[in-house]
């Protein structure tokens, strides 16, 4: 068993090296998708393949610290559990599913680092849950960072499928290629699938109240500015006539 000394020092570790990555992250533009043209990365994967290889182990490592550990397993563990669970189940099966087949790929490295990221939070996540937590008592599920938190996290989890359905349907009847997508949250932000997944995991982050859910909320901050700043400037580019009220990924802000 490792002890809570150890475990902080690696979180702090990880925690310092995703602030200090994201000023690098925002020049590089990961290949992926729309950014992947003319941009030599090595082999490429199924993008469909893609997302499964690199969100199953999460689901895995995860499960199996949480489960394994001693901690007492309380009801609001069981929501911090089912509420990332579920999360990951659309990110590693459905969604993946309803891609359309347009031969889309992704590079090889992309994925190997997702494994990597998705194996380093799941275990930290993980363990800290299932081996390490104080009790979660059942008068924690009335406390106000709990109910703000859970509220962020269902209203982000909402928010991010239902860009993603839109997204998914621009190419609806055998469509190929990019179009501008309107409606909802669209009409202020490029990449409002994004912006709710940052408000998730912001929400699951409150819920739990410990620094292990609060490194993955910076993590996604840390990974998905960038990328939605990135997609911003694409559509701009792209698109002569892309409304240009919209920001990126903060409506009025960024």
């Amino acid at each position: 068993m490792i002890s809570e000394n150890i475990f902080y020092t690696f979180l702090y570790i990880w925690v310092g090296l995703g602030i200090l990555l994201f000023p690098l992250l925002l020049k590089i533009t990961v290949p992926y998708g729309r950014h992947i043209k003319n941009r030599n990365w090595g082999p490429c994967a199924n993008i469909k393949l893609a997302w499964f290889l690199m969100e199953i182990n999460v689901i895995v490592v995860f499960s199996w610290l949480f489960f394994t550990g001693p901690v007492e397993k309380t009801l609001p563990l069981y929501i911090f559990y089912g509420a990332f669970i579920l999360h990951y189940i659309n990110r590693t099966f459905v969604f993946p599913l309803q891609m359309k087949n347009n031969g889309n790929r992704m590079p090889w490295i992309v994925v190997l680092l997702g494994i990597l990221f998705n194996l380093i939070n799941g275990f930290f996540n993980g363990y800290w849950f299932g081996w390490l937590t104080p009790v979660y008592p059942q008068e924690w599920l009335q406390d106000p960072r709990f109910i703000i938190g859970a509220i962020l996290f269902i209203t982000g989890m909402m928010i991010n499928i239902s860009a993603d359905q839109k997204l998914l349907h621009l190419r609806k009847g055998g469509r190929k290629g990019y179009y501008i997508p309107y409606g909802g949250l669209f009409e202020y932000i490029s990449s409002p699938n994004l912006f709710g997944e940052i408000i998730e995991w912001l929400g699951w982050a409150m819920m739990s109240w410990c620094l292990s859910s609060f490194s993955f909320a910076v993590w996604t901050i840390v990974n998905l500015i960038p990328r939605a700043l990135d997609h911003h400037r694409w559509y701009k580019r792209n698109f002569p006539d892309y409304p240009g009220n919209r920001r990126a990924i903060f409506p009025f802000l960024l």
